[in-house]
Formats: C-alpha cells, structure tokens, sequence
C-alpha cells in the first residue's frame, strides 16, 4: 500500500474537486465530489474517504470490480517546469453505509448515505 505525501499530499489538499472513475459492464464510470468534502486526510494517508450522496453505479461497479482511480488537479502547486500539477490515485474501493467509517462522515454533513472507502495502491503524477 502506499501513503500519501509530499506532492501527492499537496496536489490533493489544493484540489478544488476529484474526478472518480470506476468500471461496470458498459464501459468506465466517471464520478465527481468536491475535495472540501473529503474527510481530513490522516497521518498514514492510506485511505481517502469520500461522502457518497448517491454513487449507485460506482457502488455497483466497484462491487463487481473494486478497482478505481480518483484524478485530482491544482493550478498552485510547484513543479519543476511550471505551474499546475495533476496526480492519480489508484486504490481499490467500498461504499460504506453503516459501521464507524460510514458514521464519521455523517456526523459532519447531514446528507450522505455513506462513505466511499479508497485504500490507495498506487500513486503517479501528470507533469514533469
């Protein structure tokens, strides 16, 4: 498993929102949250855990293939040839509706139905 930090860190936490791409039976399923909804990212940076208000096709995607990947972009964060950097999460996922990690994040907003569960894998940045 790989945590994240440094520019992945940075890129994430100055995100204004995360694309969400699971895979069903029709072909890839894009989803969207905005970042300032995701629960603070914890000191391991393992998981990312995402308040789902509706996310039925991703739950039924990820329930017949848990592999996922969330895209994240900020314009401010420093790279060696400019400005603005992209990265990747690759991780496998579950939406929770019950049990502490379910009830952490409807203790801060009144509108999910559960959490999204991410347990990242993989990590890869877009520009050089």
């Amino acid at each position: 498993m790989n945590t994240i930090k440094g520019v992945y860190r940075e890129v994430i936490e100055k995100s204004e929102w995360v694309a969400i791409a699971t895979s069903g039976p029709d072909g890839p399923h894009l989803a969207a949250c905005w970042v300032r909804n995701l629960l603070p990212l914890s000191e391991s940076g393992e998981e990312i855990h995402i308040p789902a208000w509706r996310f039925e096709q991703s739950e039924a995607n990820l329930k017949r293939d848990p592999r996922m990947e969330l895209l994240f972009v900020a314009c401010d964060v420093k790279r060696a040839k400019g400005d603005g950097q992209g990265c990747t999460v690759i991780g496998t996922g579950e939406l929770f509706t019950t049990g502490p990690k379910a009830e952490a994040i409807k203790t801060r907003f009144p509108w999910p139905r559960g959490v999204l569960v991410v347990k990242v894998t993989d990590l890869k940045t877009h520009l050089p």
